[in-house]
């Protein structure tokens, strides 16, 4: 989430007073505690900005009544997929649009209004996230306060919520079913801050912001474990990843697990279900070092771990995949990642797998995406031959600014693949500055030395 400027904005506003102590046990470690934190800062400039006004008014809304009717309002919009609404849909939660500049520092800097192409005031939070964090507080303040739970809709479910001994868990229960429900997952963000906010060490920061809130200790091993249970039976693997967020939201030890068996080898060892997939795939999103460089040996030489732990690929920078038993159906999967707009990776080693033209095709429609940025491609003994030079050169003509380094060494260019490529090295468009070539006998000595003799710079072309 730090791509986004907002969520930067909301870290900096954050961490600068807790970073600026010399000790503080209080360093949020979660999204639920970043936002929860956020909303105190936001209460507390409130109270700076109208502490001193000489003349307050005396219907003045109080800041937990902001809180809710805003909740309100972004939950609402938010079931019905609504990131924009109007002066009617904002008086239906009961707030005024004429009297929203004194509201709070809250509604002037996470809540804005412009103007459309008609005269009409359309109305939005600054961000998604904040808009799904206000509603995620709605919804856990009215299963507190009014018993209501807004995911059930027959009177028997009504009925049952009423009588159950454990309704937090059956909320709980509820969001995530509707959540998995979602085509588009727009209510991923909004369960995980649910969830967070069900811990009691978040309603001990919650009470500064809502005084009448009323601290309950509840056991959330059965949310938890229900949690598991679906990560076992979902197939899609970002709603997975998804539910492990909200384990690590409920600070479930499920992440330890896993990284202890990583430690220990058994990971690489076993057969691994779909959900210990997920569960390796959401340990390495998180890891720093992952995020740099990525070593497929290090956990199984396939073709379905490129397929699995193709989320992880996309977010690190090197990919170093060689000697793994890659055939053309990773190709298919690494052409994905290529294309995808969010991908960070800039350098790719596939040598010594057995990926032959076939797979170089794959992996030259990714190539030809503009959003690819890879910067580096090795593809060393992968039998290759003059078909596959040709799939390269035709996607380094239609993306020829971010490629510098190939290496097709120990493959069988032949003549026509040894000259399109190193044609490249002296287009200007190309930013190719480093092609690695090995001949076959085949080759003819005077066309090698007639395409050596027409570049420009020799030291552009290591052989």
């Amino acid at each position: 989430m730090c791509h986004i400027p907002v969520f930067c904005w909301i870290s900096l506003t954050v961490l600068q007073p807790l970073l600026a102590q010399e000790s503080n046990n209080k360093t949020p470690t979660t999204i639920t505690e970043m936002y929860t934190n956020f909303l105190i800062s936001q209460q507390q400039q409130m109270k700076e900005k109208y502490c001193d006004d000489p003349e307050p008014k005396a219907n003045a809304i109080s800041f937990d009544e902001i809180i809710l009717k805003l909740g309100k309002l972004a939950f609402q919009q938010l079931e019905e997929g609504k990131q924009i609404f109007y002066k009617e849909d904002l008086e239906k939660c009961g707030l005024d649009v004429s009297e929203g500049s004194v509201y709070s520092g809250l509604c002037t800097q996470i809540f804005q209004e412009e103007k459309a192409v008609s005269a009409r005031n359309i109305y939005s939070f600054v961000h998604l996230s904040i808009q799904e964090f206000l509603a995620a507080l709605y919804v856990f303040l009215i299963s507190k306060d009014k018993k209501a739970n807004p995911f059930l809709q027959s009177w028997t479910e009504k009925l049952e919520w009423k009588l159950s001994k454990k309704p937090l868990f059956q909320l709980h229960k509820a969001a995530v079913n509707k959540a998995l429900q979602s085509k588009n997952g727009h209510l991923d963000l909004f369960l995980r801050f649910l969830l967070g906010l069900s811990l009691e060490s978040y309603q001990s920061d919650l009470k500064e912001l809502l005084p009448g809130l009323e601290l309950k200790t509840e056991n959330l091993k059965r949310t938890a474990d229900f949690i598991k249970k679906k990560i076992q039976k979902e197939k899609s693997v970002e709603r997975t990843i998804n539910l492990f967020y909200c384990l690590s939201e409920l600070k479930d030890d499920f992440v330890e697990e896993i990284q202890k068996n990583l430690r220990t080898g058994k990971l690489s060892e076993q057969n691994l279900s779909s959900a210990q997939w997920s569960g390796l795939v959401f340990v390495l999103l998180m890891s720093e070092e992952t995020q740099e460089t990525f070593e497929l040996q290090k956990f199984r030489r396939s073709d379905e771990a490129v397929r699995r732990l193709l989320p992880v690929i996309r977010n690190t920078r090197r990919a170093l995949l060689h000697s793994c038993n890659l055939t053309a159906q990773s190709c298919e999967s690494l052409s994905s990642a290529l294309q995808s707009s969010n991908s960070v990776l800039r350098e790719l080693d596939l040598s010594n797998n057995d990926l032959q033209d076939s797979g170089v095709k794959l992996l030259s429609d990714g190539l030809k995406s503009p959003n690819c940025h890879l910067e580096i491609l090795r593809l060393s003994g992968c039998m290759v031959t003059e078909e596959g030079c040709h799939y390269v050169s035709s996607a380094l003509s239609l993306n020829p600014s971010h490629l510098r380094e190939l290496d097709l060494s120990y493959n069988h260019p032949g003549d026509s693949g040894v000259k399109l490529l190193s044609e490249k090295l002296d287009d200007p468009t190309c930013t190719l500055d480093k092609l690695k070539l090995s001949f076959s006998m085949r080759s003819s000595w005077y066309s090698v030395v007639g395409m050596l003799n027409s570049l420009k710079s020799l030291h552009r072309l290591p052989c």
